[in-house]
């Protein structure tokens, strides 16, 4: 029996597997980085121990440190949830030599799986389909590159042991090999420590389609159905769906037979995913299997109504499966979306910052929110920017993804970009709403899904004033600010605590509001209230009409009544800088001071500038080549993706001011650049 639970992880599936140890009452220790100190799931664990400094190769990677406290604090058995040492074969092999249990399949399964070529070489024995490909031992670059002119381009580039899209590239012509090869090669060791690739023809339409398997220690095994993980970006899916939408009853079922056959050629036992590649005739092929939890998994939950890490325990005490297949129903319709710190806009970039606010849609058996955070926590280069996985179920796919829609409209975030509004687009435009689902999605879509749907800024003015107005009143008090560090303690303005009160007048004052470099001008004229139980009314006088407004601000609500008409809104303040959510609306508005002849110059060109903070990982050229516009110049990695810094135009690098191996923080200059005279 389990009785003490060390949670090998950190963030939401920390924290979710917590929920159900609880449940079952089962003691659990967290561990926790240096960064991580105050983090939700370190809370919410009965004990928890700091393991070291905030990079994960110093914290959460420190597989005998890990084994170490769960030794000293008595613990029966360790679950890593899903990435850091989820499918490390050596970690595995530890708890079992120390008598801990491990959480997950025998060490055997993870080394028969961590390598796609050794994987691939499994299952050509079992039966089961595989894409053409090379998944030979000879990395030569040569002999690499014959295979990809032989299969045809486009071909994929995959990491041997590699997972998440990291050391992936596709390469669409003979030309782009090399340089695809060695950045791919660089991301695999830099996440996996081994740069050994794979070849395979690349589908340009298929599906990923994946099964939930589950085996137990006594020889049984199921198949919990299929998720549909199509919708992608840098290969990193952002919506699944489970079922999947048209899949013939007899595709689901020999799809589902050759994922148990995939397993039980590796003796398999506990949680794992079979991923499949299925293409317009209805052919599937294998990719490969994770031998672990999938962060997809609340989906296929939502649709059988089963605890899935409860099985996991289960399982790992030696039980048989809590259910076998004829037991198994399938139920309804199922979305996850993927609420991530990154910006749709600009190449999906990882974004940092402070949650200034954190204000998730309202949950129930139907809306579940999957989260490691909490508003004011902070969201740092060194881990990846997932912040939340949302999760809804309806009766059909169509109810189902009405529900989606209308709970990332009740999502409202500030102080980092999200993806919010994209995951809006995606789940309301019509290729999706019909299905079209294929791994290419979001670039076959980008014209609908990059279409900038600007919010009426000039409706929210009248909310916009009141809530500066109100939170002026209050904010000297830190009503809405989200820490003390938050406020500014500068000289109060005597201009900002103004009250109402003037002789033979009322007080009016003129608020310059900008969004998005766009400067909006409202008038404010201070209503002398009725009596003193009468909440404090104002004139809102915009380009385009006149209003009468009142309204409370407590905490981040705001409650608005504009011409008597009521609204709701989630609110954020931070300085001078204001948001502004509700179902339809998202405004971030700075208030404009006015100027008083500050220094305003420009410092630097901004495609010198990291956009990120992050590590510089290589320079691509050397001082004094010639190169030509969008040419990349160097590489930077941040949250575990690797992004191009390119020329502004054609010239060369006078200086490089990082080298590889070196932290830099967004906005940083990284070098100097001498543009070719005209």
């Amino acid at each position: 029996m389990i009785s003490k639970l060390l949670i090998a992880n950190r963030g939401e599936i920390a924290c979710r597997v917590i929920e159900t140890a609880k449940k079952l009452g089962i003691q659990t220790v967290a561990v926790y980085s240096e960064a991580d100190a105050n983090a939700r799931h370190v809370a919410m664990a009965d004990e928890a121990v700091l393991l070291g400094p905030a990079p994960s190769k110093d914290s959460y990677l420190k597989g005998d440190k890990i084994l170490a406290k769960a030794k000293a604090l008595n613990v029966d058995a360790i679950h890593p949830g899903y990435g850091f040492l989820s499918e490390n074969a050596e970690f595995a092999k530890a708890c079992q030599q120390q008598g801990v249990i491990f959480v997950g399949p025998p060490a055997s399964a993870i080394e028969a799986m961590g390598s796609k070529s050794a994987a691939k070489r499994i299952m050509q024995e079992a039966g089961v389909p595989l894409v053409p490909g090379y998944h030979g031992d000879d990395q030569d670059e040569a002999t690499l590159k014959a295979s990809a002119d032989e299969m045809g381009y486009p071909v994929l580039l995959k990491a041997a042991a590699g997972g998440g899209g990291k050391g992936m590239r596709q390469v669409w012509s003979e030309k782009a090999f090399t340089q695809a090869l060695n950045a791919a090669k660089r991301e695999s060791m830099a996440s996996f420590g081994d740069d050994h690739m794979l070849v395979e023809k690349y589908l340009t339409r298929p599906r990923h389609v994946e099964i939930q398997v589950f085996c137990d220690s006594l020889g049984n095994g199921v198949y919990l159905f299929e998720r549909d993980c199509s919708v992608q970006r840098r290969h990193q899916k952002i919506i699944e769906e489970a079922p999947a939408p048209n899949m013939p009853e007899g595709t689901r079922e020999k799809m589902g037979e050759a994922a148990l056959k995939a397993a039980k050629a590796i003796n398999y036992e506990g949680a794992g995913t079979v991923e499949f590649l299925l293409d317009e005739d209805g052919s599937f092929y294998f990719m490969e299997m994770n031998t672990r939890l999938q962060v997809e998994h609340p989906v296929t939950e939502m649709i059988t109504g089963e605890d899935l890490v409860e099985w996991q325990l289960a399982v790992a005490e030696g039980k048989p499966l809590p259910k076998q297949q004829n037991e198994l129903k399938l139920k309804g319709h199922a979305f996850e979306a993927r609420i991530y710190a990154e910006d749709p806009d600009n190449d999906f970039l990882p974004s940092t910052g402070n949650l200034a606010l954190l204000s998730p849609p309202p949950t129930s058996n139907l809306v579940r929110v999957d989260t490691g955070v909490l508003q004011g926590d902070d969201v740092t280069v060194y881990y990846d920017p997932m912040i939340a996985k949302l999760v809804v179920w309806g009766e059909h796919r169509d109810s189902a993804l009405q529900r989606l829609y209308r709970a990332l409209g009740d999502y409202h975030i500030s102080g980092v970009t999200t993806n919010i509004n994209f995951l809006k687009k995606v789940a309301n435009c019509e290729p999706f709403k019909r299905a079209q689902l294929t791994t290419t999605f979001i670039e076959q879509n980008s014209q609908v899904l990059n279409m900038n749907v600007g919010v009426d800024v000039s409706a929210q003015l009248p909310a916009m004033a009141l809530l500066s107005v109100l939170s002026r009143r209050e904010g000297h008090n830190n009503t809405i600010a989200t820490n003390a560090a938050d406020t500014h303690q500068d000289t109060v303005s005597v201009w900002d605590l103004a009250g109402s009160w003037r002789v033979n007048s009322y007080y009016s004052e003129t608020l310059n509001f900008l969004v998005e470099e766009r400067e909006y001008t409202v008038v404010v004229t201070h209503l002398v209230a009725k009596n003193s139980h009468e909440s404090p009314r104002y004139r809102v006088s915009t380009a385009t009409g006149e209003y009468t407004v009142s309204g409370s601000l407590n905490n981040h609500v705001l409650i608005a009544y504009i011409n008597d008409e009521r609204s709701r809104f989630s609110v954020s303040h931070v300085g001078n800088e204001y948001g502004l959510y509700s179902q339809n609306t998202q405004v971030s508005y700075s208030l404009q001071h006015p100027d008083l002849g500050g220094d305003h110059s420009a410092h630097g060109d901004s495609e010198l500038t990291a956009p990120m903070n992050g590590t510089i990982v290589a320079h691509l050229v050397a001082k004094g080549d010639k190169v030509g516009a969008g040419d990349p110049l160097l590489v930077m990695e941040a949250m575990k993706m690797e992004h191009s810094i390119c020329a502004p135009s054609n010239g060369s690098v006078t200086e490089f001011f990082y080298q590889p191996g070196e932290l830099v923080d967004g906005g940083a200059v990284l070098f100097e650049f001498e543009p070719d005279s005209e």
